[in-house]
């Protein structure tokens, strides 16, 4: 026998002069082979050196029961109530969730997403990294495509790429709370934007953009300042705001990591929270109902993203023949809470 080349289950099926799959059998210590047999050839094969195929043999148990989730952070309240979700509805059926942080990393996310694949996981629930929008990377979401993983947006979606999806309806969410600002007699709007680029800080963004202009309210630049979603980040943007010749009355954060911090740059000025400055933030974490003043913020169902996802998940996998893509779109809601609620 060639020894530059790893003994095969052929090679050991034509010394026993039998079939592979009689080999394959009493390899794995199949009933069906007698037992005089199985240990002939577990003796020989392990003399030559036979390494067993492990992929191959899980080929053969057909299903991992296992699915990844990628997602840029799990810092915030509300990525752990999409994960916490999709583990209401797919643990009771067996199955286990792989959980990846990509940290708004592109190469990050495509590494998960090959091992997963290699894996041999049987569905992808991912919200799409920064860098992956930014650089308008797409090649790695066609692999999961070609290999028939499911593959499911939560959150963040790839907006052109043809799959299903469970997101947030975030343009109308950010509108209410610049609408609520303004009908409550708020003039000068500033909003704590996300990330350029994001579907998420975009979305928000319009609903902010598209609410001033309905009620004729000019766009000033200088009011728009970008943050990245981390509390801290709108340290120096709301310094910066504070500081201008004609200063906002009202600050709209992008989430409300963003609207904590900037609530705390504006107390420590010695500013009241609402009377001079009304804020609003975005996501109803946990927190947001116990900061002094309570922060008027934005619903965003996590969980039942997760749930929604999941089912998605399920009629991939369900279905016969040909299978139509879903897109999930929830609504957001406007909690109103103290620090929006000036007295006119």
């Amino acid at each position: 026998m060639n020894s530059s080349r790893p003994v095969t289950i052929k090679d050991i099926a034509r010394r026993f002069r039998c079939s592979p799959s009689t080999v394959s059998r009493a390899l794995n210590d199949h009933p069906a082979i007698n037992e005089d047999t199985r240990k002939n050839i577990q003796e020989y094969a392990k003399e030559v050196g036979y390494q067993r195929n492990e992929v191959s043999l899980s080929l053969l148990n057909k299903k991992t029961a296992t699915l990844g989730v990628v997602v840029p952070t799990i810092g915030n309240y509300y990525e752990t109530a999409v994960i916490e979700g999709l583990h209401t509805v797919l643990q009771p059926l067996g199955y286990t969730l792989n959980i990846c942080v990509t940290n708004e990393n592109y190469l990050l996310e495509k590494e998960y997403l090959s091992k997963l694949l290699s894996n041999r996981t049987e569905g992808i629930f991912l919200s799409v990294s920064q860098e992956t929008y930014d650089a308008g990377y797409y090649e790695h979401l066609e692999s999961v495509i070609q290999r028939k993983t499911p593959l499911i947006f939560i959150d963040r979606e790839y907006e052109d790429f043809e799959t299903s999806r469970a997101t947030v309806d975030d343009y109308h969410g950010a509108f209410a709370a610049v609408e609520h600002l303004i009908t409550i007699g708020y003039k000068n709007v500033a909003h704590l934007k996300g990330p350029n680029g994001l579907t998420v800080s975009e979305q928000r963004f319009k609903g902010y953009r598209d609410c001033l202009k309905k009620y004729d309210i000019a766009i000033r630049e200088e009011l728009i300042i970008n943050t990245n979603f981390q509390v801290e980040s709108a340290i120096v943007p709301t310094k910066r705001l504070l500081d201008l010749d004609s200063p906002p009355d009202a600050i709209f954060g992008v989430n409300d990591q963003v609207a904590i911090g900037a609530m705390r740059v504006i107390l420590d000025r010695g500013l009241k929270i609402p009377g001079d400055i009304g804020i609003v933030g975005f996501d109803n974490s946990p927190i947001s109902a116990y900061t002094y003043p309570s922060l008027t913020t934005i619903s965003r169902p996590g969980r039942k993203i997760g749930m929604e996802a999941s089912r998605l998940f399920l009629n991939q996998i369900n279905a016969s023949g040909d299978f139509a893509h879903e897109s999930i779109v929830l609504p957001s809601e406007l909690i109103i809470r103290e620090s929006s609620l000036r007295i006119s």
